[in-house]
């Protein structure tokens, strides 16, 4: 059986978990995740993305068939179910004290990690920076040559399966604080200003053109978006509200 087809078994029925097939397939998966053959969501020829949700499936019931182990690092313990990714030299990835990534995560030759995190099944690709303090959650997608600032929080999108993770596409810059979460995607070489928030329904208002034009979810290539406001009616009155 193929490793799709006993992922989907398992899927619904838990129960299956139990089986020594069913485990060797689930780590099989996070195995090639961590290798980056496998993603949780992949570019399609059409510019388009495909999110593979047998693979975000595999991930999550990487969890429960996981047992609790304390990890020592000198000093430091931590106690978790996931090992930490390993082998940074052999894969040329730069990896600053306290960077840390966790196993089944892909990061790329070039890859620079500054004290920052990087989730399981998140994708990062080469020539790409992660600056202090920077997150990148489960499954996200981050091209190459981007360039994350400081406290950058990407966010992770497991479940529900279907759902597309938070995507940044090659050569995008993400100023320091920004916050993008919800499977909002970041089209190529766009600059996110510093402390923008995007979520999936945040308004982005294109104001380039004679008339406004607005995306939910998607920031189209080499745009710049930042902070801004618009007027909204309540009955005390009208007040600024936070828009982009």
């Amino acid at each position: 059986m193929e490793l799709q087809a006993i992922i989907e078994k398992a899927w619904e029925d838990r129960s299956l978990l139990q089986e020594k097939d069913v485990e060797i397939a689930i780590k099989s998966v996070i195995s090639d995740l961590d290798a980056g053959k496998l993603r949780c969501a992949a570019p399609l020829a059409d510019g388009t993305w495909q999110v593979n949700d047998w693979v975000k499936k595999a991930v999550i019931l990487y969890f429960p068939i996981q047992k609790m182990h304390t990890i020592e690092v000198g000093p430091f313990e931590f106690h978790d179910k996931m090992a930490l990714k390993t082998n940074y030299a052999k894969q040329g990835v730069r990896v600053v004290p306290h960077a840390v990534a966790r196993y089944g995560a892909y990061l790329a030759s070039g890859v620079v990690m500054m004290p920052s995190y990087v989730n399981i099944g998140a994708y990062v690709d080469s020539g790409t920076m992660v600056d202090t303090w920077a997150t990148v959650g489960s499954c996200a997608q981050i091209g190459k040559n981007v360039h994350l600032s400081g406290g950058v929080g990407i966010g992770g999108v497991l479940e529900p399966v279907q759902a597309a993770p938070v995507i940044v596409e090659d050569g995008a810059f993400i100023g320091s604080r920004a916050i993008i979460v919800e499977g909002v995607h970041i089209g190529k070489e766009a600059v996110i200003g510093a402390g923008v928030t995007l979520t999936a329904s945040s308004k982005i208002i294109d104001v380039t053109g004679a008339e406004p034009k607005t995306y939910q979810g998607y920031v189209p290539p080499r745009s710049v978006v930042i902070p801004g406001s618009i007027t909204k009616k309540f009955p005390a009155g009208e007040y600024q509200v936070l828009q982009l």
